[in-house]
This record gives structure tokens, C-alpha cells and sequence, in this order.
């Protein structure tokens, strides 16, 4: 595929996309100490970017594949993306889910596309789904790519022009997030014709860092291990088509860990008043971390999504007070007397130490009892002085490890 595939997607867009505000964000200008812009392509019909590769797409079926009705697998974005071409485009279709789907986002793929579209709950991540997708093709319905197709590429790649033409001039730097490499590999294609000097990065999750894992085998590769709690992002196997732009250009990348995201979502959100669910928040949780810019440079980052649920706030706070080192959980083995929790509180818990989760793990009327005690600290630097003074106490306290198996219970 070529930058001419990208100029007549945005012909095929023309009046189906919006073009989303390029915004100055004063947060993360003061944290990389450059001007950064942000992309809202959380702002779009279907509040992601991904409505430009699916409508460009579906938009060159001919008559007879049209009829014939198209199969889809997502994490969500691009579901909603397919329903809305399918209302527009008068296209039946029917769209595969992994069971990890956050709720909020199947619900909007049925309210989008209405009558035509069918939703299909199938596998515990976005690969398997693709799989039960691929299989359902033997009815003669066209598969629709998330990323792995020219015209998904190109459709996504036309955010790159819409980028400059709002500037006014090519970005120094552009930070693009990372799931099957679609967006990526269309920018680059752009940007390699129209502004080659633009340093362009890749940001993956830490937990589903596919790309990373291709460049480095020197070929697409399922990751053995996948954390899909960035949704729209993980991606076990990245696709071929873009793992083939995307190794023949210069680019950086980059991985961010879940918790840091989760610390970007809340900023995002309080400071921005932005709602940008986990992969809209990935390009943005590496300003000013791991990607560090020159002083003054233009900076543009792509907020991908907007479609979280909000019942997952509870584990975005979560993960972001055990990332920042501020939560932490122990097994506390209480004497069975009166007065062992008082001196607890008393001889343990500092000023500012507060118990956020509090669990007996077992009754008995044994001469102790386990407790599982969630404890939030002002600063990380204070786990110190906790830590010894729960070594002096006669209370028996045991730290819960990260790597624990018990530990991801919790988180």
C-alpha cells in the first residue's frame, strides 16, 4: 500500500468521520516542558479512531459483498466502528467480543447499529475472538479487519494528514498508542512522505506489548502472556500488514506499565476533564516518563478512545495507589484477645496510614486470626517507617508480594 491509499480514504471519509479537535494541553505541556497537543479521537460518532479504517473499509464492498453481510471481532472500538458503517451503509453484520468486553462498550455496538448488527460473546481475548470471526466467513460474509488490511490501514493512517493540516505544519513528535498496529503503521506510512524529519513513537501496555515482541523475533509472534486490561489495545499478535510498515521505517517505541496508565486516566480526567477509557490513555502516560522531548518542541499525542465503563473506575484507582507505591496489602495474624486491634492502630498504623480493605481470611477459635489489611499511605516513602513498625510488634504481619498468586486476586 501506498500514501495514495491514505488520500482516498479521506475521500471515503468525507462527511462520515468528524475531525476532531487538536487541543493545547497546559497538564502535559508542563510535564514535558514542550507544547503538547492533544487529538481527541475520543470524540468521534463512535468515540475512537477506529471508525476510519472499519467505514473505509466497508465502504468499497461491491454490491454482491454487501449483501452477502460482513464478520468482525473487537475488543469494542472497532465493533462500534463496523455497526456504525453497517446503519450507515444498510450492511448486515455480525460482530465477535471477547468475554472481557467491558459491558458499556457492547452496549453501544447493539445501540449503533441497531437491527444490523448481531453481537457474538466468544473467547477470553480479542485473538480468539478473531478466530471464531475468521470461522464464520464460510457463509461467503466479509471479514472486517481491525488493522490487518490496506484499506483498514489507510483509513486509520487519514489522521495523520488531519493532524498537519491543523497545525499548520508537520509535529515535531507524534505519540501514537500501540494494539495491532493499524494507526501506527498508517502515520508512519504518511509521515515518511509528507514529514520525515517528525520523530513518530509507538507507546504499548507493558502487559501486551505485541509489537515490541515482533520486532524483536523479527516476525509477528503470539505473546505467550497477555494482560487485556488496556482492551483496546492488547493485542496478543500484531498484524502482519503493519508489523511490515512499521519494521521498514524509523520508529520508537515504548512500554507503559497498567498502573501508570491508570494514573493517566485519573489526570485525564480530573485535571483535563477527559473520559479516555485505558487505550486512550496510553500515548499520554508516556509524556514526560518514558519519552522525554527537547524544550519547546511541538508535540502531538492521540487520545485513541473514550468508551469506558464506568464501573472500572474502582480498579483504575486501585491499580494507580499500588503503581504510585501508595497501597499496599498484608496478612495480619491478630491475637484473638480484646484490645489486639486497638494496638494495632495504636502501635502500628502511623498519623497518616489509613486501612482501606479489611477481611478476616479465616474465622477459628484458634489463638489467632488472619486478617487480610489493605493499608493507603501519603508517600511511598513512608512504607519504611510501617514496615518497622510492624517488625517491633508482637502482631505477626507478612507483606502480599506483586508476584504473589494471591496477589492478583486482589488487583
Amino acid at each position: 500500500m501506498s500514501v495514495a491509499d491514505i488520500e482516498r480514504a479521506r475521500e471515503h471519509l468525507a462527511g462520515v468521520v468528524s475531525t476532531t479537535p487538536l487541543l493545547p494541553n497546559p497538564r502535559l505541556s508542563a510535564r514535558a516542558g514542550a507544547r503538547v497537543f492533544v487529538k481527541r479521537e475520543d470524540l468521534q460518532p463512535v468515540r475512537s479512531y477506529k471508525l476510519r479504517g472499519a467505514y473505509n473499509f466497508m465502504s468499497q464492498l461491491s454490491p454482491e459483498q454487501r449483501a452477502a453481510g460482513v464478520v468482525t471481532a473487537s475488543a469494542g472500538n472497532h465493533g462500534q466502528g463496523v455497526a456504525y458503517a453497517c446503519r450507515e451503509l444498510n450492511i448486515h453484520g455480525r460482530i465477535y467480543v471477547p468475554a472481557t468486553t467491558p459491558l458499556q462498550k457492547r452496549e453501544r455496538m447493539r445501540a449503533i447499529g441497531g437491527d444490523h448488527v448481531e453481537l457474538v460473546v466468544y473467547g477470553a481475548n480479542y485473538d480468539e475472538a478473531a478466530a471464531a470471526g475468521g470461522e464464520a466467513t464460510s457463509a461467503g460474509a466479509i471479514f472486517v479487519p481491525a488493522f490487518d488490511h490496506p484499506r483498514t490501514v489507510a483509513g486509520q493512517g487519514t489522521v495523520a494528514p488531519e493532524i498537519c493540516d491543523q497545525l499548520g505544519a508537520a509535529p515535531d513528535v507524534l505519540v501514537v498508542p500501540v494494539g495491532g498496529g493499524g494507526l501506527l503503521a498508517g502515520c508512519l506510512l504518511w509521515f515518511a512522505e509528507h514529514a520525515p524529519d517528525t520523530r513518530i513513537v509507538g507507546v504499548e501496555p507493558a502487559g501486551a506489548a505485541s509489537l515490541a515482541a515482533a520486532l524483536e523475533a523479527g516476525r509477528p509472534d503470539p505473546l505467550p502472556d497477555l494482560d487485556s486490561f488496556v482492551d483496546g489495545a492488547a493485542v496478543r499478535t500484531v498484524g502482519h500488514l503493519p508489523y511490515d510498515i512499521i519494521s521498514s521505517h524509523p520508529v520508537e517505541l515504548t512500554r507503559e506499565p497498567e498502573g501508570q496508565i491508570c494514573s493517566e486516566m485519573l489526570e485525564m480526567y480530573q485535571v483535563d476533564g477527559i473520559i479516555a477509557e485505558p487505550a486512550g490513555a496510553l500515548a499520554a502516560s508516556a509524556v514526560g516518563h518514558s519519552l522525554q522531548v527537547e524544550p519547546d518542541q511541538t508535540v502531538v499525542v492521540l487520545v485513541s478512545g473514550g468508551n469506558n465503563d464506568v464501573s472500572r473506575y474502582a480498579e483504575v484507582v486501585e491499580r494507580s495507589l499500588i503503581f504510585a507505591g501508595l497501597k499496599h496489602y498484608f496478612l495480619v495474624s491478630f491475637p484473638q484477645e480484646p484490645g489486639a486491634l486497638r494496638r494495632f492502630l495504636d502501635e502500628v498504623l502511623g498519623p497518616d496510614d489509613d486501612i482501606a480493605h479489611f477481611e478476616y481470611v479465616k474465622r477459628s477459635n484458634r489463638d489467632e486470626g488472619p486478617a487480610l489489611v489493605g493499608i493507603e499511605i501519603s508517600r511511598p516513602e513512608d512504607l519504611a517507617g510501617l514496615i518497622a513498625r510492624m517488625d517491633a510488634s508482637p502482631i505477626r504481619c507478612e507483606k502480599i508480594l506483586p508476584d504473589s498468586p494471591f496477589y492478583r486476586m486482589l488487583v
